[in-house]
């Protein structure tokens, strides 16, 4: 049998390894996320200004009668609800998937 100081010892180095170990993972980790986020950050933006542009001709447009009457403004501001729900459901989905 091992003496007690021999298994102390051997606990010891054990419990360094795995640390070390687990350390350079969570690093390798960081540097992949660190060289994906750029190019993550570029496309976001870029989706970003392409909505604001799409906004911006939006207010621009003037309103047609059509859109203005009590019948199709419900309807009209239902899927404008939808198709935001839907982008910010796509927007967690993004923040939440590892890169």
């Amino acid at each position: 049998m091992s003496t007690p100081e021999t298994l102390v010892q051997a606990a010891l180095n054990r419990l360094a390894a795995r640390l070390g170990s687990s350390a350079m993972d969570a690093a390798a980790q960081f540097s992949v996320m660190a060289q994906d986020a750029p190019q993550k950050l570029q496309q976001e933006l870029e989706l970003f200004w392409q909505e604001v542009q799409q906004e911006a001709e939006r207010i621009e447009q003037p309103q047609t009668p059509a859109a203005e009457s009590s019948e199709a403004a419900p309807e009209n501001l239902q899927d404008q609800l939808d198709g935001l729900r839907a982008q910010v459901a796509n927007f967690s989905r993004r923040l939440e998937e590892p890169s």
